[in-house]
């Protein structure tokens, strides 16, 4: 009795005390919140959504950022050996649900493995377009990855394109570090301009944009500094030194939302003196919806742009633009085909893919 009395003593002595007692309950309180976090990001896998490949998975990672948890699509193939990864960035409306078929084609194919992030959702919040929030889930998938399976850090590959290509050029130069290659398609890159250029056209991406950095354009210093920093075009500079493959049609802007000037302003962000494209040519390309004569010598065949052919193609450095002839369109065998040939440290290799590898949904237009 005595000795079970004294025990109890001592163990109302050792609680009794309130700040021992706040500090052990919060002591409990992390253990159980980061074993939440880490059962919900590692082991929550669930099935994929609706049109996507159901060897797909749709799982949560945690984004450092914020501490919160973010949705992605995944999958990864059984392997032993070093694999690639293929990031896919979804359209300016979408979210990481949009299906994305013939890059999961390609990944299961190849033995590649993919995460398609949110990169939370539509570009129409402060939350979305750019944000660093946005930026940040995108670095952080790729780290998710790489600890949920054996991923080759020489081989990390980004494609996207409309509001994808945008986030694809934006993470170029935001973090060029990770890439081994960047494939970006119809991407806006100037977000000002392009303000100016949805609003002239009744679309609806000048109110999605006024939404996401607080007015339209000159309504403050802190609105502007808002669509200078969210811009591509911004931080394009420093991926001069990645593997870098710009592809616009030369009809987007009059069939398609994002006008072909944005694609040539980045790679003159980007290129030697002497390749870059003067103002009079990039109007002509605007505005006529062809080569300026001065440029129509520089084109290629490419059999993978075999339903929109090359009509112009210069390589300046590191980073190659391409115009086609078509629309707000991308050519997804063309994009998985020059990433597949690209490794982190080495030269761009601009090889062009033989003929008899063609592959299907050559074309595919892309939704905004």
């Amino acid at each position: 009795m005595f000795v079970k009395a004294k025990n109890r003593i001592r163990l109302i002595t050792f609680f009794g005390d309130s700040e021992m007692q706040t500090r052990l309950f919060i002591f409990v309180a992390l253990i159980f919140s980061f074993s939440w976090l880490a059962v919900t990001a590692d082991d929550g896998d669930k099935p994929a959504p609706k049109d996507w490949n159901q060897a797909m998975k749709t799982i949560q990672y945690l984004s450092p950022i914020d501490q919160s948890l973010q949705p992605a699509v995944i999958y990864v193939p059984e392997s032993k050996e070093p694999i690639p990864l293929l990031v896919t960035l979804h359209t300016w409306s979408g979210d990481y649900r949009q299906p994305a078929q013939s890059r999961a084609t390609w990944c299961i194919e190849k033995g590649w493995a993919l995460i398609a992030p949110n990169f939370r959702g539509p570009n129409n919040t402060p939350q979305g377009c750019g944000s660093e929030l946005a930026v940040a889930d995108i670095v952080a998938a790729v780290e998710y990855m790489k600890k949920r399976t054996n991923i080759d850090p020489n081989r990390i590959y980004l494609i996207g394109g409309s509001g994808g290509g945008y986030a694809s050029l934006l993470l170029a130069g935001r973090h060029p570090e990770i890439w081994a290659g960047v494939s970006a398609w119809v991407g806006i890159t100037d977000l000002k301009d392009w303000h100016a250029e949805t609003l002239a056209k009744k679309l609806p991406y000048a109110q999605h944009l006024e939404k996401v950095c607080g007015g339209v354009p000159g309504t403050s210093p802190e609105v502007d500094e808002q669509y200078r920093v969210r811009s591509a075009n911004t931080w394009i500079h420093n991926a001069a030194g990645i593997p870098l493959d710009i592809n616009h049609g030369i009809h987007d802007g009059h069939t398609g939302s994002v006008p072909v000037s944005h694609a040539i302003k980045a790679f003159n962000f980007l290129a030697e003196q002497d390749k870059k494209i003067s103002d009079e040519e990039i109007t002509y390309f605007r505005t006529e919806r062809k080569v300026p004569e001065t440029l129509r010598n520089e084109t290629e065949i490419d059999p993978l742009f075999k339903k929109t052919p090359v009509l112009f193609r210069r390589i300046s450095g590191n980073t190659r633009l391409t115009i086609f002839d078509g629309g707000h369109q991308s050519a997804e065998q063309a994009a998985l085909h020059w990433l597949a040939l690209q490794q982190k440290g080495k030269k761009p290799n601009w090889s062009v893919a033989s003929g008899s590898s063609t592959g299907e949904n050559q074309i595919q237009n892309v939704e905004k």
